[in-house]
């Protein structure tokens, strides 16, 4: 077994097995290491709580809803627009946070007095919004405080609002995952149902698994739009609270992210016969794939092969351009969960960037086995790391770049290693084709910044020559071969600054079939 133990952990043996090397001809048999445990004491674990999971990961992208915390307002704060969860709503969900601002009178004499009256202001607040959530923290499930009575009592005296109460304390799992598991099985278990949606066409899908970062997923609900399909529901980017107790209407779950949203497809197909389709939006050859799979459920497939055809035309040169910039470019792949298996393969075969390790503060091991095996020999992969075996990774890999978080990520600066935000993007979106080019166009931007080169010179030891700036053309076609001939369609990324907004106002063609009822 070919495990890797950090210096800095020596003094932590159960961290032995939570990392390992992937050698020549190995397998997951031999290359998996240990994942989704509960945190090993004294490895300062940089993992989320299952709280979060709940609200910042799944709930939160809900556009139309007063997201209430209760509990300490420093809950609410660390699951704040951390993440550019975006809608179509004017970004209402991104504008307001809620908290019950628990103190220790409330833990001592209860807090359910205190909720009440916060939920009640805040529906005043905003007359307009009649959905409210509201997310269980560590401190009053360790009261007890019965969310639901009071919920239920806000209800019976405004009567035209619908609460959903998530009870997901923080330490209701190992990490962020135990938080998606609950919000998933109780939006099924109180919500899905609830409502009869309107049906428009023979086609109709939920779209699971997408939280609308930067506008992800209103690029893949256009493919589905112009491939003739009703999107019912996203779960839950860019979603409303009706469309999504409506999800049971349905004809096929569309899954995206298999870490946060397996389990409400999973009883969705339990519950209402649904099928689940795993797809693939990042990159061209597995989103060309995914748009053909979906395709095929419904019969579809002229529909997807010409949006296909078109897209891949439009923006292949341009992404050739970076391709030819960034190959043999080092990554350490340190983000979520699925991108740890969405990413890991694709970059390499399609932006020709060399991915030198993965990681996972939160993965399960399903999500160790697909990265490890779509990982190139020679990868470390690491689960649930700390600060400081990240830097040790770091110095030893040497990379060129990192896409990760906010926190590891400005550490990784102050080596002089570039980064990228893996979770919230930089100038996203990244799904779609048009996103998978802006997605190299920041790695490219990214690496040869000028500034960054800078970066790293220490000048009270090194004087710098001021003469001449270099841009990063300049910097990034030094190793271009002049030689060879470049088609006059590549070039660098020619989309709009904002490629979502204009989407919100297309119209699409009527259906041409007859439309045939769901019962």
């Amino acid at each position: 077994m070919p495990y890797h133990t950090f210096k800095c952990s020596e003094c932590i043996p159960e961290r032995a097995k939570h990392a390992v090397v992937k050698g020549p001809g190995e397998d997951l048999t031999s290359c998996l290491p240990l994942g989704y445990l509960n945190t090993i004491p004294g490895t300062i674990s940089e993992r989320g709580c299952a709280y979060c999971g709940a609200k910042h990961v799944i709930g939160a992208p809900m556009k139309d809803v007063i997201h209430m915390s209760h509990g300490p307002v420093g809950c609410t704060y660390d699951t704040w627009q951390t993440k550019r969860y975006i809608s179509d709503n004017d970004n209402f969900q991104l504008k307001y946070t809620y908290a019950t601002d628990v103190k220790e009178k409330h833990i001592i004499f209860g807090a359910e007095k205190q909720l009440k009256q916060n939920m009640l202001e805040a529906f005043k607040a905003f007359p307009d919004i009649k959905r409210m959530t509201i997310y269980q923290t560590c401190a009053t499930a360790l009261i007890g405080d019965d969310i639901e009575a009071v919920a239920q009592e806000v209800t019976d005296e405004l009567g035209d609002v619908d609460i959903f109460v998530c009870n997901s304390p923080g330490f209701g799992g190992p990490s962020q995952s135990g938080g998606h598991h609950k919000i998933n099985i109780a939006w099924i278990n109180q919500k899905v149902g609830t409502v009869e949606p309107k049906i428009t066409s023979d086609y109709v899908i939920n779209y699971v698994g997408d939280y609308n970062i930067q506008g992800d997923c209103e690029v893949m609900v256009d493919y589905f739009k112009r491939m003739g399909i009703q999107v019912l529901s996203t779960f839950t980017g860019n979603g409303s609270y009706d469309e999504l107790r409506g999800m049971h209407r349905a004809q096929l779950n569309v899954l995206e992210c298999a870490r946060s949203s397996e389990y409400i497809c999973n009883e969705l197909k339990v519950r209402y016969g649904i099928p689940r389709l795993d797809i693939d939006g990042f990159g061209f050859k597995p989103l060309a794939e995914s748009l053909m799979k979906v395709a095929m459920f419904f019969g579809l497939e002229k529909e997807a092969q010409a949006i296909i055809d078109e897209e891949i035309a439009r923006w292949k040169p341009e992404l050739d351009w970076y391709a030819k910039r960034l190959k043999g470019k080092k990554v350490c792949l340190w983000p979520g969960g699925s991108k740890l298996w969405h990413w890991a393969h694709v970059i390499e075969e399609e932006m020709g960037l060399d991915v030198v390790s993965v990681y996972s503060k939160f993965g399960h091991q399903g999500d160790f086995e697909k990265g490890i095996a779509r990982c190139s020999e020679g990868a470390l992969a690491i689960d649930d790391p700390n600060e400081l075996e990240g830097i040790e990774a770091m110095k030893t890999l040497k990379p060129d770049i990192i896409f990760t978080g906010v926190r590891p990520g400005e550490v990784a600066k102050k080596l002089g290693i570039q980064y990228l935000n893996a979770h919230a993007y930089h100038n996203g979106p990244y799904k779609g084709f048009e996103g998978w080019v802006r997605f190299a166009r920041d790695i490219y931007n990214a690496l040869y910044s000028p500034i960054h080169q800078l970066a790293s010179i220490d000048i009270s030891q090194t004087e710098v020559d001021g003469s001449g700036f270099s841009t990063r053309q300049l910097i990034s076609d030094v190793n271009i071969d002049k030689t060879a001939i470049t088609p006059p369609e590549e070039q660098p990324y020619t989309g709009d600054y904002d490629c979502v907004t204009k989407l919100r106002d297309k119209t699409y063609p009527e259906p041409s079939h007859k439309l045939v009822k769901v019962v």
